[in-house]
């Protein structure tokens, strides 16, 4: 289902000082100038041990005007909802591109896109939480801490979500008018607890995604929290008992859960062509994926086929327009375990055809994101997915493929190299497999290798049925930081031959 746009955003005077910024603008000889208005609310919500610690509720609203003036750009932002303030935001824009102007090698150059006149775009999802009394989220968040508890080996339990309504009103010179509203949900559930024997304590967490659904997402409509109330503190209580891992090679079956974030860190970041251009270097790095090798990186093994897209249903980071107007779309980044593609917004893609003779590149792929009214659009990451084999195996015909090896379940800490090439990554949940079959839990092991090899060693990769979309809500870039939403899709895939380390020992 998808929602309707609300009604207060509607009434705000969102189209009238975005036409008099845009106009101020234009009088004062912007070539290229651009108007978001946004309104975003935010809540979080907390309970520990069958008591609401945490229930906070914020909003953000305010708008902002771009430029091109003079071959550069300039920006301003502000709070106060009146015709003067557009102007005198236009006004500062303008001054600011004329200041840059004196300092801009090479002039700004946008990628051209069609103009989108007056169109609409509202997420799919089917309970507006920010509709739901407070008092009923929380009882469901305290519910699940008391469960949890239930079971002897849990000394305490925690339960969060993060809610997000994001309202966004955007125009430009050219005549695009867009109005988006996007909802978007971060649910969890930690058991924690000692061996009282060993002295070890540890935590189990639920390995449901954040996602762009209502509060359904919550509720059982779209995730099986029933089975993840029963099964983590189960898990929880093997994993206090387990031996350590023996550090060696192992082959690897990696479940969605934990594979998004892989992607995530080798393959999402690694693609931003602002990255691999050195544009995007203090926070956390460029890329060693330059544009240079398009067409002959070998990225991966051959059954690896890497998707961007803006559009996929319910992801974090799918939109209809992004913050520059263009229409969004999917296509390939990694197709047949090659390079072939970045993550483009209208600068960038108008200098990618002067760096690789590519025919798909020179359009924009609708990856500009702001994080709010009072910051600048970025090239910021789409929802970057492994896509399945179509005829291809169950997650369980993997692990039966695998002599001596582990399955791994479920996300936890990472590390990466500042050009996205030598890692290492833990899990929730890591299982032996003996001739096939599941053995029990091994702890404190860790995953590393270099982005090439790794993906290099995936032999296989799941079908349909073993494909689910994972996510966060805090991808981080840029300075001043900002922080995006983003989702990646992946089947359960089979890889050989990976070092495995005892963090332990390690550490």
């Amino acid at each position: 289902m998808t929602g309707t746009l609300d009604p207060t955003f509607a009434a705000l005077p969102h189209r009238t000082l975005g036409e008099v910024a845009l106009g101020r603008a234009a009088d004062l000889g912007a070539t290229h100038a651009d108007f978001r208005f946004e309104r975003l609310r935010h809540q979080y919500l907390a309970a520990r041990d069958g008591v609401l610690q945490t229930a906070s509720l914020t909003e953000d609203l305010g708008f902002s005007v771009r430029v091109v003036h003079g071959g550069a750009w300039g920006f301003a932002a502000g709070v106060a909802l009146t015709e003067d303030e557009a102007r005198r935001l236009a006004e500062q824009a303008v001054a600011l591109a004329q200041v840059a102007a004196t300092m801009t090698r090479s002039p700004v150059e946008l990628a051209p896109e069609p103009v989108h006149a007056d169109v609409e775009w509202v997420s799919p999802y089917d309970v507006d939480p920010f509709e739901l009394p407070d008092a009923e989220k929380a009882d469901l968040l305290v519910g699940w801490t008391r469960r949890l508890r239930e079971h002897e080996a849990v000394d305490h339990a925690t339960a969060a979500v993060q809610l997000v309504k994001e309202v966004k009103y955007y125009a430009d010179l050219a005549g695009t008018r867009t109005t988006q509203q996007r909802i978007r949900v971060d649910p969890e559930l930690t058991a924690m607890g000692t061996d009282e024997a060993t002295g070890t304590f540890d935590s189990m967490r639920s390995i449901a995604p954040p996602a762009g659904r209502g509060w359904e997402h919550l509720t059982g409509a779209t995730h099986d929290w029933e089975r993840e109330l029963t099964e983590v503190p189960v898990l929880l209580a093997e994993k206090l008992r387990a031996p350590t891992v023996e550090a060696g090679t192992y082959d690897l079956v990696v479940h969605p859960s934990n594979l998004w974030l892989t992607i995530h860190e080798s393959i999402g970041h690694a693609t931003e062509l602002d990255r691999a251009l050195g544009y995007e270097a203090n926070y956390a790095g460029t890329s060693f994926a330059t544009p240079d090798l398009v067409g002959t990186l070998q990225y991966g093994s051959d059954v690896m086929h890497v998707t961007g897209d803006r559009t996929e249903p319910h992801g974090l980071a799918s939109t209809g327009w992004d913050d520059e107007g263009v229409e969004t779309t999917r296509w390939d980044i990694v197709r047949d375990g090659v390079l072939v593609g970045y993550q483009l917004d209208r600068p960038m893609a108008a200098a990618m055809p002067h760096l690789t003779s590519e025919p798909e590149h020179g359009r924009s792929n609708g990856c500009a994101y702001a994080d709010s009214p009072g910051h600048v659009p970025l090239q910021r990451m789409a929802n970057v997915s492994l896509q399945p084999a179509p005829d291809g195996p169950s997650t369980e015909e993997l692990i039966s493929r695998v002599d001596r090896g582990l399955y791994v379940v479920g996300d936890r800490s990472w590390s990466i190299d500042m050009q996205r090439f030598n890692f290492q990554f833990t899990g929730q949940r890591f299982f032996r497999i003996e001739d096939g079959q599941l053995a029990g839990q091994v702890r404190d092991v860790a995953y590393q290798a270099t982005t090439t090899d790794f993906w290099g060693s995936m032999e296989a990769v799941g079908g349909p049925q073993t494909w689910e979309l994972g996510g966060a809500f805090n991808c981080g870039k840029a300075q001043p930081g900002q922080v995006a939403a983003v989702s990646h899709g992946c089947p359960t895939a089979l890889f050989r031959g990976v070092r495995i380390l005892d963090t332990t020992e390690e550490g």
